[in-house]
């Protein structure tokens, strides 16, 4: 988890700072005194100096400790001085600042992070210039301690009235040593901690062996009908349902009872289905007589209006007493919650007719998660894209009880799941820092995490708390803390497509290098993938091929009767004329050439000598359908390679078949070079840093 080693006289300085920030809580202060903050900062290896005794030529730095309601402490370090408001959204990702959580990182880790910025850039090209030391060592051991002091701070604080807020050194300077010309030390009150919730029972949830629902109508087409229908028509066995309703023996052949107390056995899950004004009382009655293991929240409203917030928490709080009790007590998704599809569970608890989202199996083997906030972000991703294809698709709503870091959680443990993809809004108070710890977990366990987060701009926070109750939080400081932590952070949802599905793809493909092959015989795909090698955190090179692939592909050119029209380089513009043999035998040179470690490959729909269309009037048989088409020849060679193999099928509708049938047998396929191309320099930036984590353990 970071492994932050602290040496002798680290732990003794932490164990002086924390005294220090201990003797100004006992006497309620939320601040220390400047004698205090001076002695707190020379432990921590810095001089607290007057300001303006920097030389004119020092680099401005900015470093602090914050206890985050999200993340609980996190360190972070960039521009400082003046500069600092004005370098906010100016700069790319990671040049202005960067932030981590202080249990996910340790000092070399975070000093890795730092070289991003453009602070330490100047910094280090200063002391270059002035043949000075390089300011590493300094740095490194201003991280560790700080890092260990936010550690400690967290473990020692929950029981005190006040404890450590935020650390800011601002402007700190490095030379000899390290000074800070201005420097603040507040305190706050802990955050408090809600009781952990029984995990272990999302299994129930996921696969439920009985399954009750509240709220069918026994006449009309309401939520909870179409919830029933959806879990008959979902391969759900009638004998697994009860319906609570009074007055009724059974609707739509499913047995009814009168209430939950008229039930003969424990129900693995229930679906309310009511009213949001009935919720209340149900949730109360639902705990009191222990008859249900798990429990989904489908109304709205709940602590999303202004009236609702009070009653809303109050229950929230009802709720998280009972997990103090015997076992736990049931464990409440939602509320406002579309539902869950389970496959292994046989069931869909959607509202959605299954007519208006039908869900056919796009992979030989689902192996993913979707988590989302959003029941609606799910459906219009699955809609858009059915080869996401999860195994399991839970929407979590306003998380009246689980969270985002409950559910991460239990699928970071989860044999036979590759992919989690998540759609955050909002963390409840320090759930991001469980959130990240999953995400770790997840990533060194052998998975994939993407996520997408919105309200990302104050309009869009403001629509957040309107929809799931959720406070957004600092986008940048999420995006920084959760891709330390191993995550892919999506900018906008048709990256969250793009990585979640290439992830999904090639996942059992291996990651040499990002040394890129880019194929196509349109010259502008050729070159729009060459110009998209390169993103605001990640890069890709292209390869140099080796004189054996050059020649190689020349052979293939020869006998294509195309050498005279293409010159053998990378990328690669391979002529209209190429046909699928000659696309399919190019691609295989370069991922045979030791200097490339991947490829996209322009498969030129509306070039006449490819065959991709579904059917052909004007050459009947030349066509996908054809044994000699890329549809037929591509899937077996992508399967026998351990390189990623990304093709690039753009076209109009006519080629939907095309992609789709290449698709259908496990192509990594995307319908735009540009996005094909960066999707594949992010995922490969992922995958490498994923190995670091699992190498550092």
């Amino acid at each position: 988890m970071g492994g932050c080693q602290v040496s002798h006289a680290d732990e003794a300085a932490v164990n002086q700072a924390l005294d220090l920030i201990g003797t100004a809580a006992a006497t309620g202060r939320q601040a220390l005194t400047e004698t205090e903050l001076k002695a707190l900062l020379s432990s921590l290896g810095v001089e607290l100096t007057a300001a303006g005794a920097a030389a004119a030529t020092a680099v401005d730095l900015r470093i602090t400790l914050s206890n985050t309601r999200e993340f609980g402490m996190v360190i972070s370090a960039g521009i400082g001085g003046f500069d600092t408001d004005l370098a906010d959204g100016v700069f790319k990702k990671d040049r202005a600042a960067v932030h981590a959580a202080a249990e996910l990182t340790d000092a070399e880790a975070f000093l890795g992070q730092f070289r991003r910025t453009f602070a330490y850039q100047r910094l280090a090209t200063q002391a270059k210039r002035g043949n000075r030391p390089s300011p590493d060592a300094l740095l490194a051991a201003c991280f560790g301690r700080l890092i260990a002091l936010g550690r400690r701070a967290s473990e020692h604080g929950a029981d005190t009235a006040l404890v450590l807020g935020t650390l800011t050194l601002n402007p700190l300077h490095a030379g000899d040593g390290l000074t800070a010309a201005a420097a603040t030390c507040t305190l706050i009150a802990p955050i408090p901690k809600r009781l952990a919730r029984p995990i272990h029972k999302i299994d129930k949830l996921i696969h439920p062996a009985t399954i009750g629902i509240i709220g069918v109508s026994a006449s009309g087409m309401n939520f909870g009908r179409i919830i029933l229908r959806n879990l008959i028509g979902s391969g759900c066995a009638k004998e697994r349902l009860t319906v609570i309703r009074p007055e009724e023996t059974e609707i739509d052949g499913v047995k009814c009872v009168a209430s939950l107390k008229d039930l003969d056995h424990k129900l693995d899950l229930l679906i309310v289905a009511v009213a949001a004004s009935a919720v209340y009382g149900l949730v109360d009655e639902i705990i009191a007589t222990d008859a249900v293991e798990s429990v989904m929240l489908i109304p709205g409203s709940l602590g999303e209006t202004k009236a609702s917030v009070e009653p809303a928490a109050a229950l929230a709080a009802r709720i998280n007493a009972a997990h103090g009790k015997g076992s736990g007590g049931p464990i409440f998704l939602g509320a406002n919650c579309l539902g869950v599809v389970s496959h292994p569970g046989s069931y869909d608890s959607w509202f959605i007719p299954l007519e208006r989202l039908p869900k056919p199996q796009k992979k030989p083997e689902r192996n993913s998660v979707m988590l989302s906030q959003s029941g609606a972000f799910m459906i219009t991703r699955l809609s858009r894209n059915p080869w996401l294809d999860p195994n399991y698709m839970l929407a979590l709503g306003n998380q009246t009880d689980l969270t985002h870091g409950d559910m991460l959680s239990f699928f970071a443990e989860r044999p036979g799941i590759e992919t989690i993809g998540v759609y955050v809004e909002g963390f409840k108070d320090l759930d991001g820092l469980d959130f990240v710890r999953a995400v770790r977990r997840a990533v060194l366990n052998g998975k994939q995490v993407v996520v997408y987060k919105s309200g990302r701009t104050p309009a869009g926070a403001g629509g957040v708390m309107g929809h799931t109750a959720s406070i957004a939080g600092d986008p940048v400081l999420f995006e920084s803390v959760v891709r330390q932590a191993g995550a892919m952070v999506a900018d906008d949802v048709d990256t969250f497509d793009d990585l979640f599905y290439m992830a999904g793809a090639l996942h059992h493909k291996t990651i040499g290098g990002n040394r890129l092959g880019a194929i196509s015989g349109a010259g502008f795909e050729a070159v729009g993938m060459a110009d998209s090698i390169i993103t605001e955190t990640s890069c890709m090179e292209m390869g140099m091929l080796t004189d054996t692939s050059v020649a190689r592909v020349r052979e293939i050119l020869v006998a294509k009767k195309l050498d005279a029209l293409v010159e053998v380089r990378n990328p690669i513009d391979i002529n209209p004329g190429a046909d699928d043999e000659a696309h399919l035998q190019i691609a295989e040179a370069f991922l045979q050439d030791p200097n490339i470690d991947a490829v996209v490959v322009g498969l030129d729909p509306t070039a006449p000598s490819v065959m991709a269309l579904e059917e052909s009037k004007l050459r009947p048989g030349i066509d996908i359908n054809n044994p000699k088409s890329g549809v037929h020849l591509i899937p077996p060679f992508v399967a026998s390679t351990d390189k990623p193999y990304v093709a690039i099928v753009d076209g109009g509708t006519l080629y939907d078949a095309m992609a789709g049938r290449l698709m259908d047998q496990g192509v990594c396929v995307f319908r735009n070079c540009v996005r094909g191309t960066r999707a594949l320099t992010r995922y490969i930036e992922a995958r490498q840093n994923a190995a670091i984590l699992r190498g550092r353990g």
